[in-house]
């Protein structure tokens, strides 16, 4: 999103984009290999929701999506993820500006040690893409969207920390937002939260999904039911399927897909 758009003080309004996507996706840590040739395609404006047992990669796959392994020699990373059609570790060198575009949810909120408001303010500011002087309204719309408002209005001078868990993952979830990604990453976003904010932060996915590509990983297949248009299912590092939400659920063509939809025992 350009710094002209964002200027207006106006949420993200986005053009349809070509979807990410990995080709022949290879990730080792030392001698082991956690992602084994993986394909896949990410669809714009739609929900994927990845999903396998603990420990098939699934986390290993978005992290690296946003080349958040950078920095870790011990992680080497082969094939091709495409951002725009673009290999986003050999033809966009500018790593800032791709996590700008590529935005991060983690599974345990970590709000910066600044103000709530500093908070949804930071990125624009540092990325340029508001004036000053419209900072805090924007900040302000962003709490509204994520619904944290009526909780912090009073209090946008305080501490993040002194928020509750899900405040703050809603406050986190509100600051990656506040750059306009295009894609935004979910590492099991609600695992640690109430019925009620996990059912806040779902609403607000599904919105989003309107005007960018989002990638969540979950465990709770309830929860992907609800909000995935799309399922890619993960098994010992490699794709077992990639399939529309209704086939994965109903009809699987993969018999370990059946046995994880299931329930049946070892498939954590």
């Amino acid at each position: 999103m350009s710094a002209t758009e964002l200027s207006t003080v106006e949420l993200p309004r986005l053009e349809v984009r070509p979807a990410m996507a990995v080709r022949g996706l290879r990730v080792r840590a030392g001698d082991r290999e956690l992602l084994r040739g993986i394909d896949a395609e990410f669809a714009s404006r739609s929900v994927t929701a990845v999903v396998g047992p603990t420990g098939c990669g699934k986390t290993t796959l978005i992290r690296t999506l946003s080349r958040l392994h950078d920095g870790d020699g011990s992680i080497r990373v082969q094939g091709r993820v495409e951002l725009e059609g673009r290999d986003v570790y050999r033809e966009i060198e500018d790593v800032r500006e791709l996590r700008r575009r590529v935005g991060m949810l983690f599974q345990r909120p970590n709000p910066f040690p600044c103000s709530i408001i500093e908070n949804v303010t930071i990125g624009p500011r540092v990325h340029g893409l508001a004036p000053r002087r419209r900072l805090r309204e924007l900040g302000e719309r962003l709490l509204h969207e994520v619904g944290l408002w009526p909780a912090v209005r009073d209090r946008l001078g305080d501490s993040p920390f002194s928020l509750s868990g899900g405040q703050q993952q809603l406050l986190c979830l509100a600051r990656a937002l506040s750059v306009g990604p295009e894609v935004l990453l979910l590492d099991e976003p609600t695992s640690s939260l109430d019925p009620h904010t996990t059912g806040q932060i779902e609403d607000l996915i599904r919105r989003l999904s309107d005007r960018m590509t989002v990638i969540v990983v979950s465990h709770n297949l309830g929860q992907v039911s609800r909000l995935a248009d799309r399922v890619l299912f993960l098994l010992d590092g490699e794709r077992v399927e990639l399939t529309d939400r209704a086939t994965f659920f109903e009809r699987p063509s993969d018999p370990r897909s059946r046995r994880y939809v299931a329930g049946e025992a070892g498939w954590a």
